[in-house]
């Protein structure tokens, strides 16, 4: 792998590093990997946890998520933690920890990178240099580390120089490839945009990304074309690039996130599994008309049969579109706030952030509760996944990427609508824990929490979901909810990096690696609760 000279100031590595082996070591101690949990111990100087060295790292109260994490001030290198991952597996996730302690190393790697240019990318950011608006919320909110996953700055199997070529979070612009595939392949809906470069009556088209291209090379019968076509820019996704101020597009890239089991290629079927699921959720809307959410258009796609080559144009409203994830990373303006939500309070909401983030959470959470009791449906809509939309004096939610959402058969059969025809079977269930498992660690954990206690308004999130849930009285599906988020003891957590890296697929027990459930974590909503209902 090319290494770029990188000269990073001693103490801010030290301190980056620190930063992260504290993150890896909160997440083993979340999910118990090896039985972690059982080395804490309580003595009069606190909370500490023994690592199998015989060092005690003191710990203090979790905020989120788990009882426990690293104190902020307590200093921890890489290596502690890994060698305590390496003492305490299980002999058979070997090929795990290997994985898992190279994904460490390139994550630090990327901190590096990032705290190296960080500052020429702001400014680029702040001067509007040819970036597109959009494309500046999306750059900003690669800024911010995942919320749960301590390595996702990780660009596994990429050098330096394609990381700082095609990472979002340094705001690059680059030319796609392209290559002909055989038509008789093909499979799809809609028609390509006017853009797109013109086939023939043997071969379509498709787009490649230049990550991926080594790959779709050796696919037998198809021809990459040596001119490259299209000027492109990442959005945060990574896979999924931005044409223009309304259009995406998503296609296959050759790397992994958030775990070296979650590639960032296309399987057959999840393309139209989306459209199928989005067609569903305007059919919701027709029924639902006061929700204020918008759906991205993601009915245009193809595939050819591989994991490389397919495509999906993603459509997009009008309005100023900011994504969730984006609202607590640093401010694009040179004169605003400190973050991108203090500007938007600014300009939206007369510098009231709280107002902000209400109004964000009671359309998220009518959304999402509405579809939850009435139509047994838990969308996979994460901070990544989610936009606001603002325009005319008004907030919206815009909602993409629904191809991991879970829907109940029998709940929409009772309320009228079909079931729709999912080429894959995990999105199906009725079973009304696996709906409520989605909504906690999703919607809650991630879309909420994650965001309004990171603004340091977290008692915002209780507020909501109880006006939310307020509408629908006693239904079955309402007190179920109820007692799995607002009344539960604790609250349901994924184990992310057991099951996306760590521990061997056979004793995973999860057909889909990315619900894979086990962990536990106190419930933030019972200490943030305020006393009153708004009628």
């Amino acid at each position: 792998m090319t290494r770029l000279t990188i000269e990073c100031d001693a103490a801010h590595r030290a301190t980056s590093e620190s930063y992260l082996a504290g993150r890896v070591l909160d997440a083993l101690l979340r999910e118990d990997y090896g039985g972690l949990a059982t080395r804490m111990t309580r003595t009069k100087e606190g909370v500490q946890l023994v690592l199998p060295s015989g060092r005690r790292v003191r710990l203090a109260p979790g905020r989120l998520y788990q009882d426990f994490v690293v104190a902020p001030d307590e200093p921890l290198t890489l290596d502690e933690v890994l060698g305590t991952l390496a003492a305490i597996a299980d002999p058979g996730d070997a090929d795990g920890v290997a994985a898992f302690t190279h994904e460490c190393r390139t994550a630090l790697r990327a901190h590096d990178l990032h705290a190296v240019r960080r500052a020429d990318v702001l400014a680029r950011l702040h001067r509007r240099s040819g970036v597109p608006e959009t494309v500046v919320y999306e750059t900003l909110a690669a800024f911010a580390d995942h919320p749960v996953y301590p390595t996702s700055r990780s660009r596994l199997g990429l050098t330096d120089e394609e990381v700082l070529a095609y990472a979002p979070e340094f705001a690059p612009r680059f030319a796609l490839r392209w290559a002909a595939v055989p038509a008789g392949r093909v499979a799809g809906s809609g028609s390509p945009p006017g853009w797109w470069p013109a086939g023939d009556a043997a071969s379509v088209p498709f787009p490649v990304h230049p990550l991926t291209l080594h790959a779709v090379r050796e696919i037998p019968g198809v021809v990459v074309h040596d001119e490259p076509y299209l000027v492109v820019r990442p959005t945060l996704s990574m896979r999924t690039v931005e044409v223009d101020a309304r259009t995406h597009l998503k296609l296959p890239l050759a790397t992994s996130t958030l775990g070296a089991r979650n590639r960032r290629s296309i399987k057959p079927g999840t393309l139209g599994d989306g459209a199928r699921a989005e067609r569903l959720l305007r059919e919701v809307l027709l029924r639902e008309p006061d929700l204020g959410v918008v759906l991205a258009d993601e009915q245009t796609y193809a595939h050819a049969g591989h994991e490389f080559l397919g495509w999906m144009v993603r459509r997009l409203p009008p309005g100023e579109i900011v994504s969730v994830a984006a609202l607590l990373a640093p401010s694009p303006a040179p004169d605003g706030g400190p973050r991108v939500l203090d500007d938007l309070a600014a300009r939206h909401r007369d510098g009231d952030i709280a107002a902000l983030l209400a109004d964000y959470l009671h359309v998220l959470f009518t959304w999402n509760v509405r579809l939850f009791v009435g139509y047994g449906i838990a969308l996979e809509a994460h901070q990544q996944n989610l936009a606001l939309v603002f325009g005319d004096g008004t907030t919206r939610l815009l909602v993409k990427d629904n191809d991991g959402l879970l829907a109940s058969p029998d709940r929409l059969l009772s309320a009228g609508l079909a079931v729709p025809r999912f080429a894959d079977e995990r999105l199906l269930t009725d079973d009304p824990h696996a709906l409520a498992d989605v909504f906690v660690t999703i919607t809650l954990h991630l879309a909420a929490a994650a965001i309004a206690f990171g603004a340091g308004h977290g008692d915002l999130v209780a507020h909501a979901l109880e006006n939310a849930l307020a509408e629908y009285g006693g239904h079955p599906m309402a007190r179920l909810l109820r007692a799995r988020t607002l009344d539960a003891a604790r609250l349901v957590g994924k184990s992310m990096v057991s099951a996306g890296t760590l521990v061997d697929r056979a004793r995973v027990g999860a057909a889909d690696i990315n619900k894979h459930y086990g962990t536990t974590g106190p419930n933030y909503l019972r200490r943030h609760r305020r006393r009153e209902v708004n009628p």
